[in-house]
Order: C-alpha cells, then structure tokens, then sequence
C-alpha cells in the first residue's frame, strides 16, 4: 500500500450539547431568586422580552405553575397580540419553533395538578391532588395581609451605632483616638488591637489611649470594647452595680466556674451556696457578646422556592410565583418591527432576538416542569416526615428519585440544589431529605441518620441529671429502639448536634442545678 496524502470523507455520530441545552442545564441549578435576577438581565438585552401583568391574553408567558397552566389562550381578535400565523405571512414562522424535546412527552409530563387541573383523579400522582392559591400561601390570607417585610427596619452596623455615640460623647484629641479604637472593634463587641500599639501608631501617649478606650467602654451596649471575656463580664456586673469583692473573684477564676469547680469557687469567692447561686445566675444574665445584637453584614432571608400544603388528605406542591416574574413575548412588536425597511443584517439579528425570546420562556417552563416532578416524588417517598416528623425520616437517594421519575440522576442533583420546600414542619432545602441509611436491629426497614441524630436528641434531653447518659448507654439504647448503630457513630452524630460529651453535660448540669 502506497504511503501519500488522501482525502477521505467519512460519517460518524456523536452526541453534542448545544449552547442553548446547556444554558437549560444551568436553569436548572438556580433558584427562584437566582432565576429572577436571570430573567432581568434578558429583559435589558433582549427587547422582544416583557414582563407581564395579571392580563394574560394570547402571549407566551411565564409565572406561576397556576397561572402558566390554567389560563386558556384568547380567541384571535383585533388588537390582540401577534400569534404563530402571523409571524408566517410575516416570514418568521422558523424561528417560533418548540424546543427539541417534548414537553408532552413521557419525560415531561404533566408532573402537577397545577399542570393539568382536569386530571384531578387521585391516582398515579402518589396522592398530590387538588388546586392551591399562591397568592394565599405567599400571603398568608387576604391580599389586604402585610407581609413580614413591612416589618423589618434599617439595622445599624455596631461600628456605626459606636460612632454615632461617639460624636456625642467625645471630643477633641480623645475623639479621634476613640474613632480610630472603635475600628478595632470585632462584630462580638470586643477590641482586637494592642493599646501600645496603637500608641505608636497615633503617636500619644500610652495613658491617653487607656483614657480613650474608658470611654468608649461606656457606650452602648455595655461591654463593648472589652479585651477579654472577664472584662466584658465585669464591665456589664459594673453597670448593674452588682460588681463586688466576690463577684470580681468570680469573674477573674472563669475557668473553675466552667470547670464546675463549686467547692473551690465557694473557698475563692468567701460565699456560702446560695450566694454562689445567686452570683452565677446574675452571670447568665449578662451578654458575652454584646456586638452581636447589631447588623455587621446584610442577611438575606430564604426565600421559598416551593409550597407543599395538605388538602383534603392529599399533598399539594406548587412553585412560588411570588419570586417567579412573569415573562411575555412581545410578538406584536416584532412584526411591527419586521414590517419597516431594515437591510438582511437588522432582520437577521431581529429573528435571533425573537428566537431567543421564545426558546427561553418554553426553556423556563421547562425547567418549572421538572422541578415539580422531583419534588411530587420526594413527597409521596417522604411523606411520613410530612406527616409525624423526622422520626419518620426514610433513607432516600438521588438515584432512587432519578430511576422513580425516569430522569438522570445529575438532572436531580441540580434540581435539589439551592432550593427550598415549606410546608407545615418547616422551611427545608430539598437536599435535606436525602439522607443515609441505618440498619435496623430487627431486620426491617432501614432507618435515616437524621432520624437517628433526633432520637438521640430525644435521649439526651430526658436524661437525669444524676445520671448523665455516655456514649455507650446511647449505644444500648438505640439497639432497644431497633437502632443498629457503633458507639463512634452516636459520638458524630452527637456533636453534629451540638451536644457535648458525657462530662461536659454532667458538669453543666451541675452549673444549671447550682442556680
């Protein structure tokens, strides 16, 4: 066989994601805020994008899971907006096509009653039956009902709180020094500077610093700019004048008092039981971080991305309109827009901006679709959670959801991202339902680990406080509960929980008992 160049021409398949597919996989991955904040950038780039009102008419739009399915298309009538007809004679009609997928199909099919209200039969939906008004949900009643963000105020950051007062309080060189150490001041409230240092730095002397830091320590709250916990302390028992011989000795040995060292603290302090009691119960009162109580960041509360309500025995799962707009193609304006003289490149860029337009509002839908699959089958495999608590908590994977609703397990993964269900219990991300299996003793269903974490909570917080639980008592425990679980587990999970050891219950019982 001759060696030389030659020009083949071959035919082969391969599987390639589009542009505008992987645009639809991100969709999927964000929330309803993230996608709100998405649909306003494509509102300043795409003009043939508008937002709509409660008015439908004949318009492609996008809202709530509701509003989307349960509003009919208008007859075509005069004035109305241009539909698929038009956008033919007007040679466009190409662009107005669906998407790859069937929307209709056995892939996305009408998951939700929302989608379909005449397919309210009870069966092959697992139970999530019946129609439910967002706007009463969102609201909470009527749409007279205020909502919790008519009650929030404007939050001072603690180092503005500081210098507000400061202005008043202080003046002249003691004010600048005051400044400059209330910068210094951590979000708890607590200067984190070398005095000296800042002597150096401003060039005073070291007791015009000491002066300065004085006065500010007696701003509010009490016990700002203190530089260690025991100054914070005596500080606050300062300004309720209950700062004492006794109660300075109490403040200055903390590490007995956490140590729950009674006798010796008693030896220390010169007090009897009921005068230590009383002493340490004033100490409660005090804040160990009074910076904590003010703003330093923004927070930003969690908004819901869905609603799962019970009517009637049956689960109802809808998608919060409230943070979804809703979005129209303005089809009337790009005919009009067609109509005039343009040359090939201005039509060109016209078409793609109407193709765009249409492809993100199905995309939209799409992904609204999906979400309500996923979610309609974590309910109906968690619906003991929904309705007697985390006890009943089923082991659940992305897997198992991914092979029940026929999709792929990543297009769960991202669905369950960054999303959050309400219902009756609580606010929770959806990821908060997949959680890993524990055997049970008996042989019968495996159990969750967040129903296992709340049992052990249970065990916890019922113990005597004369006989203060271990490890291994929680062990034997939970096997009498049908629990299979190692003693290394329930020390995990016990400090995932928050909960201390044996001996750091025993000794804060011990304190608490002392009271």
């Amino acid at each position: 066989m001759a060696l030389g160049p030659r020009l083949d021409l071959r035919q082969s398949q391969s599987l390639v994601m589009t542009p505008q597919l992987q645009q639809a996989i991100r969709l999927l991955a964000l929330s309803n805020i993230e996608i709100e904040a998405f649909i306003g950038e494509e509102l300043e780039r795409n003009p043939l994008l508008e937002l709509g009102g409660d008015d439908n008419g004949g318009d492609i739009q996008l809202g709530g899971v509701d509003a989307v399915f349960d509003a009919p298309a208008a007859p075509p009538s005069d004035g109305e907006p241009i539909g698929s007809d038009e956008l033919i004679g007007a040679g466009m009609g190409e662009i107005d096509r669906p998407l790859d997928m069937d929307l209709n199909g056995e892939v996305f099919h009408h998951d939700s009653v929302s989608d379909c209200p005449e397919r309210v039969t009870g069966e092959a939906s697992g139970g999530l039956d019946g129609a439910l008004s967002m706007n009463d949900i969102a609201t909470g009643g009527g749409a007279d009902s205020d909502g919790w963000e008519d009650s929030l105020e404007y939050d001072l950051s603690l180092r503005e709180h500081l210098h507000a007062q400061a202005g008043i309080v202080l003046s002249g060189v003691q004010l600048f020094i005051g400044r400059h150490l209330i910068e210094l001041i951590d979000e708890n409230g607590y200067l984190r500077g070398d005095l000296l240092q800042v002597s150096h730095q401003l060039g005073v002397p070291l007791a015009e610093v000491e002066a300065a830091l004085a006065a500010v320590q007696t701003l509010e709250p009490t016990g700002v700019g203190a530089r260690d916990l025991a100054e914070c302390l005596a500080l606050q028992a300062k300004e309720a004048d209950r700062y004492d011989p006794c109660m300075a000795r109490l403040i200055d040995n903390l590490e007995l008092l956490a140590r729950g060292a009674l006798p010796q603290l008693k030896r220390i302090c010169r007090v009897d039981d009921e005068d230590l009691a009383d002493m340490i119960a004033e100490l409660r009162q005090y804040d160990p971080k009074p910076g904590s109580r003010f703003g330093g960041s923004s927070i930003e509360a969690v908004v819901p991305d869905l609603f799962v309500v019970e009517r009637e025995g049956k689960w109802v799962i809808e998608i919060n309109s409230a943070t979804l707009p809703r979005l129209l193609v303005n089809r009337s304006y790009a005919v009009s827009l067609t109509g005039g003289r343009h040359d090939a490149k201005s039509k060109a860029w016209l078409g793609e901006c109407l193709a765009e337009a249409n492809w993100l509002v199905k995309a939209l839908d799409q992904r609204q679709r999906t979400i309500i699959k996923v979610a309609s089958e974590i309910v109906k495999q968690q619906e003991g959670f929904f309705r007697n608590g985390v006890t009943h908590l089923r082991p659940l994977t992305l897997r198992s959801v991914a092979d029940a609703i026929e999709m792929h397990e990543s297009t769960v993964s991202r669905v369950t991202s960054h999303k959050y269900l309400s219902c009756a219990r609580g606010l929770f991300e959806l990821k908060y339902f997949f959680t890993s299996a524990i055997q049970s003793t008996d042989g019968g269903d495996a159990v969750s680990a967040s129903a296992v974490k709340s049992h052990i909570k249970a065990l916890i917080d019922e113990e005597d406080a004369k006989n203060i639980l271990s490890d291994d008592q929680l062990v034997d425990m939970l096997k009498e509960r049908g629990f299979d679980i190692a003693r290394r587990t329930v020390a995990k999970y016990r400090e995932a929980l928050g909960l201390g050891s044996s001996v750091q219950r025993r000794r804060q019982k011990k304190l608490q008992g002392a009271r």
